[in-house]
């Protein structure tokens, strides 16, 4: 058992057995470091296919896809008239989930106090969209 234990000790290991060592931890690192090499390789092919195959695939350029561009415009308070009333005759279709969401955006594009109260005479900027690139 003692016998066995001598090899493990470096003092008494030869030139060449330890020239053999480490020449096979050299090779065991060049094997690992071209798997590393062939495994990112193979993970830029397979990202590669994977986007070209989606790209072609998706239907994100469809025919009937019209782009909606926001625009604003000015119009002026008339006596009588309530932020609320402009909200609601000039909502765009689609675009707000209700009357108050549009409100909140009147009242923010024009800084208008938080009780919403506008006077005759003033004018308010509102968001309108259009399918027409101006």
């Amino acid at each position: 058992m003692k016998a066995a234990m001598l090899y493990n000790d470096p003092r008494f290991v030869s030139d060449s057995e330890i020239r053999i060592m480490n020449n096979k931890r050299r090779r065991m690192r060049i094997v690992r470091r071209q798997r590393m090499a062939l495994a990112g390789i193979i993970a830029v092919i397979i990202a590669t296919t994977v986007f070209i195959v989606m790209t072609l695939t998706s239907g994100a350029a469809s025919n009937t896809f019209t782009p909606e561009y926001k625009y604003y415009r000015q119009i002026t308070v008339h006596s009588g008239e309530t932020l609320w009333d402009i909200a609601r005759t000039n909502i765009p279709e689609g675009h707000y989930t209700d009357v108050d969401s549009f409100m909140s955006e009147i009242s923010s594009i024009n800084n208008l106090r938080e009780d919403g109260k506008i006077n005759a005479g003033e004018n308010l900027i509102l968001p309108y969209y259009s399918t027409e690139y101006k």
